[in-house]
C-alpha cells in the first residue's frame, strides 16, 4: 500500500521540461597513441523527466564533434600532420540528482550511458606539401558506432544551465587488438523551457 501511495505521489509530481545546449568538446583517444587533444563542438537539445524535486531522468540528442590531431601517430616513421574529425549523433541517458544551493540555484550531478553513431567527418594528412583525406567513417577508416559512460555536474541559475560533462568510451574506434577508444570533456551552456 505504501509503495502504491509513493508511486501515485511520484506520478503526480512528475513533470517534463525541455532544453537546448551548446558548447565545446575537448577530445582524445585512450592509449598512448602520441595524438594530441582536439577541440570540437557540441550542440543539441533534450528533455528531463523529474520524478520529484531531487531525482530526474535526462536524455538529449547532440551533434558532437570529436577527434585527435598530431604528427606521426599513425605511422611512427612518418612526419605527416594528421587530423581526425569524428562527427557523431549522440544520445546520453542520464540519472540526475538535483541539490538546491540557494534560491534560483541548483547543482545537478548526473551519470549514465551514452550511445553515438558517426555521421560525418574527415581524416586529413599532410606530409612534405602533399595533402590527402578520407571520410572518417568509410570502410577503410573508423567504426561508426560508439558507446560508453557519461557523467557530469551542472549549475542551474534559474533557466540558464552551465555544465561540465565527461565521457569515457567503451567501444574501440576500429576493430583491432589494442585499438584506442574515445574520451571527451565538454563545457556546455543551455536554456531550460
Amino acid at each position: 500500500m505504501l509503495f502504491a501511495l509513493a508511486f501515485v505521489s511520484t506520478l503526480s509530481f512528475a513533470q517534463v521540461s525541455w532544453n537546448v545546449k551548446g558548447g565545446m568538446n575537448i577530445s582524445n583517444w585512450t592509449k598512448d597513441t602520441g595524438a594530441d587533444a582536439k577541440v570540437g563542438y557540441k550542440i543539441g537539445g533534450g528533455m528531463e523527466y523529474a520524478f520529484d524535486q531531487r531525482w530526474a531522468l535526462q536524455t538529449s540528442l547532440f551533434l558532437s564533434s570529436k577527434g585527435v590531431k598530431g604528427s606521426g601517430y599513425i605511422d611512427e616513421s612518418s612526419n605527416a600532420d594528421v587530423t581526425v574529425n569524428q562527427v557523431y549523433l549522440e544520445m546520453p541517458i542520464m540519472a540526475a540528482l538535483r541539490i538546491p544551493v540557494c534560491q534560483q540555484m541548483n547543482l545537478v550531478f548526473s551519470a549514465g550511458p551514452y550511445l553515438a553513431y558517426g555521421v560525418g567527418g574527415e581524416i586529413s594528412a599532410e606530409s612534405g606539401g602533399v595533402k590527402g583525406s578520407v571520410d572518417t567513417f568509410s570502410d577503410d577508416a573508423l567504426d561508426r558506432f560508439d558507446a560508453g559512460l557519461a557523467y557530469g555536474v551542472a549549475a542551474e541559475f534559474g533557466k540558464i544551465v552551465v555544465g561540465l560533462e565527461g565521457q569515457f568510451g567503451l567501444v574501440k574506434i576500429v576493430d583491432a587488438d589494442g585499438a584506442p577508444k574515445n574520451i571527451n570533456v565538454s563545457l556546455t551552456v543551455g536554456y531550460k523551457f
